[in-house]
């Protein structure tokens, strides 16, 4: 009996210390599209997390064409099922490419990071931005990014692609998704913002 009871204490203990999950809220861009998931750059991060002995686990919830409305649909039952430690937002690309009306992404992004917050989770959040024929537009997507940062007093990475963006050979015949030789840049590019939530 003494054994029994021991073992789940051991058990108990094990579950109490569990690796809170790096949650990652993205469309096709931290899916993978095109290639491997695990060549994708949240694949990457979990490696890293492991080769650092961080414990933290990655929980990659990202869907290819998935806006800012199909995240915060979903992030609610994410959050009660995963409990995460960080939640990562890379969020807003469709939105931008489909011209979506702003003020409705401000609004899902918004809520998205109240909601993390208010879960106790620390929240990344990655922004976009546009190409410039998208005039006015793509400076106010941008703008968007920043002012919730700020207002929120979360992490900022004002645009998740800035080391690949500009470098065609990094992106497949697209033009829009990085090939897989392009996804240790962007987690090299991320690991700066989200090393100090990872406390």
């Amino acid at each position: 009996m003494r054994l029994v009871l021991f073992v789940f204490s051991l058990l108990l203990t094990a579950s109490a210390f569990a690796a809170r999950p790096v949650l990652i809220l993205g469309d096709s861009l931290s899916a993978g599209y095109g290639i491997r998931p695990d060549q994708a750059w949240p694949a990457l991060l979990a490696g890293r997390l492991a080769e650092k002995r961080l414990d933290y686990s990655v929980a990659n919830l990202s869907i290819s064409g998935e806006t800012t409305a199909g995240g915060r649909s979903r992030l609610a039952p994410a959050l009660a099922e995963r409990r995460p430690a960080v939640v990562v937002i890379a969020l807003g690309a469709n939105d931008g490419l489909r011209g979506l009306p702003l003020p409705q992404m401000r609004s899902n992004l918004d809520a998205m990071i109240a909601a993390s917050r208010a879960a106790g989770a620390r929240v990344l959040l990655a922004g976009m931005r546009l190409p410039p024929n998208y005039g006015p537009y793509a400076d106010e997507f941008a703008g968007v990014f920043a002012d919730l940062a700020r207002r929120h007093q979360v992490a900022l990475l004002p645009f998740l692609l800035e080391p690949v963006a500009g470098r065609p050979r990094l992106f497949q015949a697209d033009n829009l998704h990085p090939v897989a030789e392009a996804q240790p840049l962007i987690l090299d590019h991320v690991w700066p913002a989200l090393a100090p939530l990872l406390k």
